[in-house]
């Protein structure tokens, strides 16, 4: 317990220094060979110097405050399941329903952040920012000049990756997979997985799919998003609640690996 309390505290010292506008605290939270893959797709952000200007680029200019709805430590790992309201300019505000995961590291007795990933949907996002009308123009220019400035061509370039992501048709995959699952019918749960799929608990147990299938008996989703080639799932079960990552084939309709978080 003590060492989940550690980690959680050490994951909570995050928020708190974007939310002080910290720029030193926040980046100090962090490794030296830390990466930022904000949101997963995109190009990540590689030791502190890059990490530093992802805050100026991202973090500073704007006031961000976490709604959390569930809180998830496995092993050094802390995940988050979460809505970020963010505050892009004084008449306008982005709600983004996200998944953050953290793969801490103790250094010198303290635990860092060396992997930092935000699961959201950069369409989706960018869609809600433009139907605010002519209230978008001011922060869109701003947001333009701090990439441009703090990232350059490449970063920018980078950063637009993250459009390409899990969509639709793999999330009614994964969903199709969850409702199997949920009614027991293995064999239709199966048929969403590819030959070759693994399936663990947390990272790196290896879990049998027909046990993967009784964990998630009655299951349902809550929370469903795509980011990278990566469809996350917020799950409700009589098990109780957890967080579902699925990676999937870019092509055809596979499952490549599930990793299944209980709560």
């Amino acid at each position: 317990m003590a060492v989940r309390d550690d980690l959680l505290a050490a994951v909570e010292r995050s928020p708190r220094a974007a939310g002080a506008h910290d720029r030193a605290a926040w980046v100090g939270l962090f490794t030296g060979d830390a990466r930022v893959e904000d949101p997963v797709g995109s190009r990540p952000h590689v030791g502190r110097e890059e990490i530093a200007r992802f805050y100026d680029t991202f973090i500073g200019p704007r006031d961000i405050t976490f709604h959390r709805d569930l809180d998830i430590v496995s092993d050094s790992v802390v995940l988050r399941d979460l809505e970020l309201e963010v505050a892009m300019g004084p008449a306008v505000t982005m709600f983004i329903p996200a998944f953050l995961r953290y793969d801490l590291r103790e250094v010198n007795g303290e635990w860092q952040i060396a992997v930092l990933r935000a699961y959201w949907e950069l369409p989706a996002m960018m869609a809600q920012f433009l139907r605010t009308g002519s209230r978008a123009l001011a922060p869109a220019l701003q947001l333009s000049r701090g990439l441009l400035g703090n990232q350059g061509l490449g970063g920018t370039a980078g950063f637009m990756t993250g459009f390409r992501r899990a969509g639709t048709r793999h999330k009614t995959l994964v969903e199709s997979f969850l409702r199997a699952a949920a009614r027991g019918d293995k064999f239709a749960a199966y048929r969403a997985l590819a030959p070759t799929a693994t399936t663990t608990l947390g990272d790196s147990h290896v879990l049998d799919a027909a046990e993967l299938v009784e964990r998630l008996h009655g299951a349902s989703s809550v929370k469903v998003n795509g980011a990278g080639p990566t469809v996350t799932v917020s799950v409700a079960s009589d098990h109780g609640r957890a967080i579902m990552f699925a990676d999937v084939a870019w092509r055809g309709k596979q499952i490549n690996r599930i990793q299944y978080f209980p709560g």
